[in-house]
């Protein structure tokens, strides 16, 4: 297969990097924005902001510039940006033949093209109707990914050619890949788990302990299932790889960004300041707010999703938010 990934950082890279080890022959081109930085990338034949020491494989190429001829020769598209530049891409390749896949978690912020609080699936169903498209998510640290250390992950899409198309690009001897027809269950997890991480992190920064730790999990998973289903997603999802099993690796695993975010508001760090510390871009700080204006539109109660926004918002302090969602009145599990 030819394989194009459209984005250069830690995620874009470490597919990258699986799809060109993959034992098929795959040609892998990484498309990176800045001509500076692919520059870097072709030199040094390694990532060394995001995944330094891990050299790139021989059929990975790094290109930059002009995507047309690249788009028109790939048999599969990962875009491996931010949310934010995810409806830029998706009316880039509205007219694109060939299967899609997205790697960007969250909803949409407010814009000029947009009200805010949609999906990917649901931007991509406004500017690209006829692309075949999909989402690739599941628990997966791009570390680890880059190291060819085991991992599994869901391709997910109402198109069966997506699907079998990520099944062949990545299913290898270290990475699994699961096929799914609920699009709108997996979008979820990887949006809300990225909440619930800076909760999980905040909560072990205050050294609350294990029993308030694994509390938090468990009615985190209900908050993110309350959401999924009154966007019309399937139960059994939230039960699957990119509901506990994304949110239970983002929530207590030491490579998180989000779960660092939290940690570190726990030391008593300012938003900026924990951002800043990161060099990397933690999903959970921007997907709360639009995580709960989806929410609200929709009458669904998100309590943790509340209280992480307030912080965020600088309207509680940690101890504050600890306190906010224990002194809850009591209800039924």
């Amino acid at each position: 297969m030819n394989i194009l990934v459209i984005g250069a950082g830690a995620w874009g890279t470490a597919l990258a990097m699986s799809a060109a080890a993959h034992p098929a022959g795959h040609a892998v081109q990484l498309w990176a924005r800045d001509a500076q930085q692919a520059q870097a990338l072709r030199t040094a034949r390694e990532n060394t902001r995001y995944l330094a020491g891990i050299s790139f494989p021989p059929r990975l190429a790094v290109i930059d510039g002009d995507l047309t001829c690249h788009t028109a020769a790939a048999d599969l598209i990962i875009i491996a940006t931010p949310m934010a530049a995810l409806r830029e891409w998706l009316q880039r390749l509205a007219d694109c033949p060939v299967p899609v896949a997205w790697l960007s978690k969250g909803f949409e912020a407010a814009s000029a093209q947009s009200e805010g609080g949609l999906m990917a699936h649901e931007i991509c169903a406004a500017v690209a109707p006829r692309l075949r498209a999909g989402v690739f998510s599941g628990p997966s640290f791009a570390l680890e990914v880059a190291r060819q250390q085991p991992t599994a992950l869901v391709a997910a899409s109402t198109h069966p050619q997506v699907c079998e198309a990520l099944v062949a690009a990545f299913h290898s001897g270290h990475v699994r890949v699961y096929a799914s027809t609920d699009i709108v269950g997996v979008e979820v997890g990887g949006a809300v788990k990225n909440v619930l991480a800076i909760a999980t992190g905040l909560c072990d920064g205050l050294q609350l302990g294990l029993n308030a730790r694994a509390a938090l999990i468990t009615r985190g998973l209900a908050e993110m299932t309350r959401l999924g289903l009154a966007l019309g997603a399937t139960e059994k999802t939230f039960m699957g790889l990119s509901g506990l099993g994304d949110l239970v690796l983002t929530a207590t695993g030491d490579l998180s960004r989000n779960r660092k975010v939290g940690l570190l508001l726990a030391e008593g760090k300012t938003l900026d300041q924990a951002v800043q510390s990161l060099g990397h871009v933690a999903e959970g700080v921007y997907s709360a707010r639009t995580v709960r204006q989806r929410a609200q539109q929709l009458g669904v109660e998100m309590p943790i999703t509340e209280t992480v926004l307030a912080l965020l918002d600088g309207r509680l302090h940690a101890g504050e938010a600890v306190r906010s969602l224990m002194e809850r009145g009591p209800r039924e599990e």
